[in-house]
């Protein structure tokens, strides 16, 4: 490869914050106060160990805490300011602040049917393209701010999930139990040019992630798992 082709090569890691401080199991979705337990900062900080050897220009988190936290020692390796960017933030969700653990029935309520009638925008929160735009316009800025290096943005899993598979040309609706974005996992794009060329996944941190938060894992009642993370 060349040193203009190599040059050409840019590379936008898009980072899930790591395991949350949140024992009533509530998805807080863009609810602040919710920072990073003591394990998801060990997650952190052993993707910014994995990541030291990288051509790291740049690092972006979502405004709310725990991406925050996540992203603090990747930047600081890197001898970076850490950046922030709205479009990263969780999806709005209408359950914010509710639980949903395996057999408490919340889905079975009368008062949420209301909230269930459309599963491909979805009709209980943000709609899914909106989501794929405002991600996209972050990739697109950190492809700029990091060209022919490498970024880092660390944001959520419905959001990564979506805009992931916006780019790999699947449907957007899914089942949340599939989607393959574990705690302190890494989505990477890779860019040639302006164009995304290949899309990468890697999970630095998957020995200190509990085996009930994996990506594919069955719900465990008792073990409180808030999807889109």
């Amino acid at each position: 490869m060349s040193a203009d082709t190599k040059q050409d090569v840019t590379v936008v890691h898009l980072m899930r914050h790591g395991e949350v401080h949140n024992p009533d199991g509530v998805l807080y979705g863009r609810r602040p106060g919710y920072h990073l337990s003591e394990l998801g900062r060990k997650m952190a900080d052993r993707v910014a160990e994995s990541l030291t050897e990288r051509d790291i220009t740049y690092v972006v988190a979502s405004p709310l805490e725990r991406a925050q936290e996540t992203a603090a020692p990747i930047a600081k390796a890197h001898g970076l300011e850490l950046a922030t960017d709205e479009r990263l933030i969780e999806a709005a969700n209408v359950f914010e602040g509710k639980t949903f653990g395996v057999g408490d029935g919340a889905l079975r309520r009368p008062a949420n049917w209301k909230h269930l009638t459309n599963p491909f925008q979805p009709s209980w929160g943000e709609p899914y393209i909106e989501q794929v735009v405002r991600m996209m316009g972050a990739l697109d800025a950190a492809r700029d701010a990091a060209r022919g290096h490498e970024a880092v943005l660390v944001s959520h899993q419905l959001p990564i999930w979506i805009v992931r598979s916006f780019v790999e040309r699947r449907r957007l609706w899914h089942d949340p139990r599939r989607r393959q974005c574990t705690l302190a996992s890494l989505t990477s794009f890779t860019y040639r040019g302006d164009r995304i060329v290949s899309v990468g996944y890697s999970e630095p941190a998957i020995d200190l992630v509990p085996v009930h938060l994996r990506a594919g894992a069955k719900p465990v009642k008792g073990k409180a798992k808030a999807f889109g993370a």
